[in-house]
């Protein structure tokens, strides 16, 4: 594999980065001066503002999206032995925030159409041990909102709402993260909102719940050296919070173009369906924000994921896998299931593959990618 830049990147932040550069390096210097790292301004006005865009009503900045679930189920008073349904198919964070949280992660598959988590599925998971369920919102698509609103209703669950890749993201009428009792964000550089290291959030309409988030966040303490809570040390600190305050305003605009390459692609890679290409579905129209676009390499196809990849590599075309191993097939998770266990998330897992996709992606380059893979398909 050659060492030199690839011709089209699988992610390109500097062209959200550079125009708005001034004003963050103002902006850093700006706290700098001021001294004000820690639970400051600039922090409770990005809590403020990414709750409201988010159609809700209080937000807790934390130090990453795993530390916003973790501590998010334990204010959501989830006990020790609890369990929660979660798909197999997310990114490792979720299995593990939930066992952050002393409750035992259940397992469920997933819709092969659209990768989100399969309720008809989880109807089997169901104990009387299950207090929670977690929608992962995944590839920037929501799991349908009255759907997961009557499965919880029905069983008596609390919705809590992995909207890691989902900033933004609409179905039926709603925000990621204003359905169920709480949501959990992450703000990794490469997320559709990020910053410029690791950082995560809680929203909620629950007062009670987010006064409880903050304690849980600041050693268990709402006032210094008065600890009420068993808490830790994990802040969404100032500079972070700065500059996705400077960032927000943009994020609906890039969410669209996002959404715009995405169309371009279906567009283009329609033809190759019957050679085993296959888009993920989208059941959201404009309101799925494509954090990740992928396809699926059926066996439909002439080859295989990873000679495509490699082929598509030489041309100098980055792709991703998101995910290549499901939850349950991960070497320290191994007691969550077994091979078989959930045959559509271990065959998503098998075909996947994630096309470069962020704004500023150009039809031109898509194009090229596109036209890349039907070469690839054709040899």
């Amino acid at each position: 594999m050659s060492s030199r830049p690839p011709k089209i990147p699988f992610v390109n932040l500097s062209l959200q980065h550079q125009p708005i550069q001034p004003q963050i390096v103002a902006e850093i210097g700006k706290i700098i001066e001021q001294g004000d790292f820690i639970l400051g301004h600039a922090l409770a006005e990005f809590e403020t503002a990414f709750a409201a865009a988010s159609g809700v009503q209080y937000g807790v900045g934390v130090a990453c999206g795993t530390d916003a679930i973790a501590l998010g189920l334990q204010a959501c008073d989830i006990n020790p032995g609890d369990e929660i349904i979660v798909p197999a198919n997310t990114f490792i964070a979720t299995i593990i925030a939930v066992i952050q949280a002393k409750a035992i992660p259940i397992l469920v598959d997933c819709d092969p159409e659209t990768a989100l988590i399969d309720l008809t599925a989880a109807e089997t998971a169901i104990t009387s041990k299950t207090k929670a369920i977690i929608p992962v919102h995944l590839y920037g698509q929501m799991v349908s909102p009255s759907q997961l609103l009557d499965f919880a209703n029905r069983h008596n669950l609390i919705i809590f709402e992995d909207a890691a890749q989902a900033h933004l993201a609409e179905r039926e009428g709603y925000r990621a993260g204003s359905i169920g009792k709480a949501a959990a964000f992450s703000f990794y550089p490469s997320k559709n909102l990020g910053c410029f290291g690791d950082g995560g959030m809680l929203i909620t309409n629950d007062a009670e719940l987010a006064k409880t988030m903050r304690t849980f966040r600041n050693y268990g303490a709402l006032s210094k050296y008065l600890h009420t809570e068993i808490g830790t040390n994990s802040r969404l600190d100032n500079l972070q919070a700065a500059i996705l305050n400077i960032k927000l305003p943009y994020l609906e605009q890039w969410n669209r173009d996002r959404n715009l390459a995405a169309q371009h692609y279906n567009t283009l890679l329609e033809p190759l369906k019957h050679k085993g290409i296959v888009p993920i579905a989208n059941h959201s129209s404009l309101g799925h924000i494509y954090h990740i676009y992928a396809i699926q390499i059926t066996e439909k196809s002439p080859i295989d994921r990873h000679t495509l990849q490699e082929k598509l590599a030489q041309e100098g075309i980055q792709t991703g896998i998101h995910y290549p191993v499901p939850c349950h097939l991960q070497p320290a998770y191994q007691n969550l299931g077994n091979r078989g266990d959930f045959p559509r998330a271990e065959t998503l897992c098998e075909q996947i593959l994630s096309l470069p996709m962020y704004p500023g992606l150009s039809n031109t380059q898509i194009e090229q990618v596109v036209k890349a893979i039907e070469r690839s398909l054709n040899c």
